[in-house]
């Protein structure tokens, strides 16, 4: 079956957060909304269908998940990503934030310090913060244009109260899907050093060709037993409604101590239709999500040569992964402030700004490109014309 991505679906009025919060976000409701990560494009029609099937059964009471939705995670890791896991390794979260708070709560103590790697997902900073735990920040390192773990910086940052990392991989905002001897490194330190790594691993479905993710936890044994995975079908397959996301940990006693949490709040059980949901996508979404990272191939090299050929003071970073794509729009010689209200206002965009990522965010805006091209190339016209008044 060929999947039309081009199809243009009103979004407005739906109770959507990217499309109905445009004026209280961004201050205007006329900007072509580009910022948060969910998908304008239909949810796939096996899922859909999968839902209608079970609403068919009109009592909708407390529920378990069956045999096949552990089954589905189980197949979809070892044929996507070459992982073998176990049914008993896999836990419940309704996102994949809530996992990183909860992670926090069972693994660290107020005062304890958890790193994370700059400029990167926001909700990252928040759940250390308001958990009463220390941030410490170990930047990337960009070279031409990508981005590296520092090395260096992070050795000389661990000190006895660092006791957790959190890691993006692929990366958001920077679209890194870092390689195995990057990963391996990381997790060789974090051995060392007894530092607990808890990954984010949302994006692991959205890798663009010639890269490939590679799930921490399985590059060996030992570093299996001391990562947190967090993973969900919602990037993937625009089911971020569902509140449906999983977590895979090997080690016993860490499985333990989240799921001691997640039963003091009370929200294991999770949302129905969001167990349909997954079980249907990783059965059969594998020819969906071909196509789908066919087009957003093609969405990104819009991007990337009309920025070349007609705005080239404004560079793409190449993308490895995710529907993210991170613009550096630091030769405008903008200020955060300026920038951002010369996007939202002159360019007529609602993108993510830069700076909301952290230190090494200032100068750069992140772009969603999971969007019909006809509203790519439109956003692209509004940008250059928004610039060719200021340079004129």
């Amino acid at each position: 079956m060929t999947y039309n991505f081009d199809e243009i679906v009103s979004r407005e009025n739906t109770n959507s957060v990217k499309y109905d919060i445009r004026a209280e976000l961004f201050g205007k409701e006329d900007v072509i909304p580009m910022w948060v990560a969910d998908m304008d494009f239909r949810t796939p029609d096996f899922i859909i269908k999968a839902i209608k099937t079970r609403l068919e059964h009109e009592i909708l009471g407390y529920s378990i998940k069956p045999g096949s939705y552990y089954d589905s995670i189980i197949k979809w890791l070892d044929r996507r990503h070459n992982w073998d896991i176990k049914k008993e390794w896999i836990s419940f979260s309704p996102g994949v934030v809530p996992a990183l708070n909860m992670s926090v709560m069972a693994y660290s103590r107020p005062g304890d310090k958890i790193i994370l790697q700059s400029p990167v997902y926001h909700p990252f900073y928040a759940a250390i913060e308001n958990n009463g735990r220390r941030i410490v920040d170990n930047p990337l390192r960009q070279e031409n244009g990508r981005y590296y773990f520092d090395f260096d910086d992070l050795k000389k940052k661990i000190d006895a109260d660092v006791k957790m990392l959190f890691l993006c991989n692929p990366h958001n905002p920077v679209s890194r899907a870092f390689t195995e001897d990057e990963l391996s490194e990381l997790a060789a330190i974090c051995l060392e050093n007894n530092i607990l790594i808890i990954a984010d691993e949302i994006h692991s479905d959205l890798i663009f060709p010639g890269y490939r993710h590679i799930p921490m936890a399985s590059l060996s044994d030992d570093i299996a037993e001391n990562t947190i995975t967090c993973m969900a079908p919602s990037k993937t397959f625009n089911l971020a409604g569902m509140s449906t996301s999983f977590l895979v940990i090997k080690n016993r006693e860490l499985r333990h101590r989240y799921n001691k949490v997640l039963d003091q709040v009370h929200i294991s059980s999770g949302n129905l239709f969001g167990t349909v949901a997954l079980e249907a996508a990783y059965t059969g979404g594998d020819e969906w999500l071909g196509q789908l990272m066919t087009y957003l191939k093609k969405n990104a090299e819009l991007v990337r040569n009309y920025l070349s050929e007609n705005i080239p003071e404004i560079k793409l970073t190449d993308p490895e992964a995710t529907y993210l794509l991170w613009l550096d729009c630091r030769e405008l010689k903008m200020n955060a402030k300026k920038l951002k209200k010369f996007i939202i206002h002159e360019a007529g965009l609602g993108l993510n700004d830069g700076a909301m990522f952290g230190p090494g965010g200032e100068g750069f805006q992140r772009m969603n490109i999971a969007t019909p091209a006809g509203i790519v190339e439109k956003s692209l016209q509004q940008l250059k014309n928004a610039v060719d008044k200021i340079k004129s």
